[in-house]
């Protein structure tokens, strides 16, 4: 019976763990918003002005930004302040890429699309097909927006594809009831939820006498949830996973190594083919792992898409969010980032329309409904002089999980090949668990598939 409802805990979080895609078909102008009165009667036509234009908005189901009448709601209100009219389209991680790709490609791109810099900087944005938005930031935005946002926003060479609106930061999860049991809580500082590299295999190895069972596992069927696995090995003694100027891995870091080589060695934690992220939760939920490496705000409050409440598996034990374990108890987590980016379709008006809506979401009295819409935290300190620091002041577990923001890491999903690269991360898991553990065979599989994340 636990296995099925593991199976259908985990078709339940497929939503949370999106992939990567590309394309590059050339854009083409579209059609003038009005026609141009003829030379001789009056002066060159202008572009229509924007409140006479209606925009097209695709969106990924970013929280409640996925809902049509929630964000039915925002743009009602946007048209009535600005007379922009706004079409939607709901987007799903399973074929929302290939839909862009192929409107791309038909020249029929929406004006805007909401989605995070892997997909609108790295891929959509290099690839030519967006619009460098770099004029909307001024420098008020600069200082309020969070660093890590804003720079995964920005090209090397200066031009921006994204406005961020919301952002947050992934983390991994325990079973604080069970770790209470098997004496492991004094292991963990659960007030900042923090714990060092030392603290975290103290904390496996008493669960595992106590249990005698696997406490967490290394899933690794495929990339999701892959943000995960990453965020441990790269925690656990300092290691990187690319060049700080992202064009390339560097997973081969001996730091990862050494982990990865621990992690191993470890009784109570597994490298396991067989299962993903989602697949992951699904036992974690169930009691069977002790912790979780798949983890964020969304899981933190509803945690096994039961309603079961905030916090509380299916047993009801009680759930506790923790930062990745570090050597000296400081993580650098990974993070999500989303906001909007607009399709290069050559009409001036629907352009103008376009960041019109984005300032309105993004950067005004506004921005607390789009980020409560999302269900994230908001990517800047203030908007429009308004302070967004007490936008969950009244949700405690949002307001708890705010404590681990200040720890966001560098956003690298836009480094050079990243689709491949995801690819050969969870191939060199699996080669690394399939091995005998030995220091050579571990450095063998990182520099092979590290190798191939690199193009070589």
């Amino acid at each position: 019976m636990k296995k099925i409802l593991a199976l259908v805990m985990a078709l339940c979080m497929i939503f949370a763990l999106a992939a990567c895609g590309g394309s590059s078909a050339p854009a083409q102008q579209a059609a003038p918003a009005q026609q141009a009165a003829p030379a001789a009667e009056a002066a060159p036509a202008e572009a229509a002005p924007a409140e006479s234009v209606t925009i097209s908005l695709w969106t990924y189901p970013i929280g409640k930004w996925g809902d049509e009448a929630t964000v039915k709601a925002l743009t009602d209100a946007f048209t009535a302040e600005t007379g922009i009219g706004v079409k939607v389209e709901y987007l799903t991680y399973t074929d929302g890429d290939d839909k862009v790709n192929t409107a791309i490609t038909a020249n029929q791109a929406p004006d805007l699309i909401m989605e995070g810099p892997e997909r609108l900087v790295a891929n959509w944005g290099a690839n030519g097909h967006m619009v460098d938005i770099s004029d909307m930031f001024d420098d008020t935005d600069k200082a309020e927006i969070n660093a890590a946002a804003l720079a995964a926003c920005f090209t090397e060479d200066g031009k921006a594809y994204e406005y961020p609106v919301v952002m947050t930061a992934h983390c991994m999860a325990i079973n604080y009831t069970a770790f209470v049991e098997a004496g492991a809580d004094k292991f963990i500082d659960k007030d900042n939820h923090t714990w060092t590299t030392e603290q975290f295999f103290q904390a496996v190895q008493a669960l595992y006498d106590h249990y005698g069972d696997t406490v967490g596992a290394l899933y690794c069927s495929g990339q999701g949830g892959d943000q995960g696995t990453r965020a441990l090995v790269n925690n656990l003694y300092g290691g990187t996973f690319t060049t700080p100027d992202h064009t390339g891995y560097t997973w081969d870091d001996p730091l990862n190594i050494k982990a990865l080589k621990a992690l191993y060695d470890q009784d109570g934690i597994a490298f396991d083919p067989a299962i993903n992220g989602g697949e992951e939760i699904a036992n974690f939920y169930n009691g069977v792992f002790k912790m979780a490496f798949c983890w964020n705000i969304a899981q933190q409050l509803n945690p096994n898409s039961a309603d079961t409440g905030a916090g509380l598996n299916l047993n009801g034990d009680e759930i506790v969010f923790m930062a990745f374990p570090s050597e000296d108890g400081v993580a650098k987590l990974q993070g999500g980032i989303w906001g909007f980016g607009i399709f290069d379709n050559g009409d001036a008006a629907r352009i103008d329309a376009s960041k019109k809506f984005i300032k309105y979401m993004c950067d005004s009295e506004h921005t607390a409904d789009a980020v409560r819409a999302a269900n994230y935290f908001a990517a800047r300190s203030a908007a429009e002089g308004n302070d967004l620091s007490g936008i969950w002041a009244d949700n405690d577990v949002m307001n708890e999980y705010t404590k681990l923001m200040p720890m966001l890491g560098d956003y690298y999903q836009v480094t050079t090949g990243w689709a491949a690269a995801r690819t050969a991360w969870w191939n060199m898991l699996q080669q690394v668990g399939a091995s005998d553990g030995s220091e050579e065979a571990i450095s063998a599989a990182v520099a092979d598939f590290c190798a191939q994340a690199n193009g070589k």
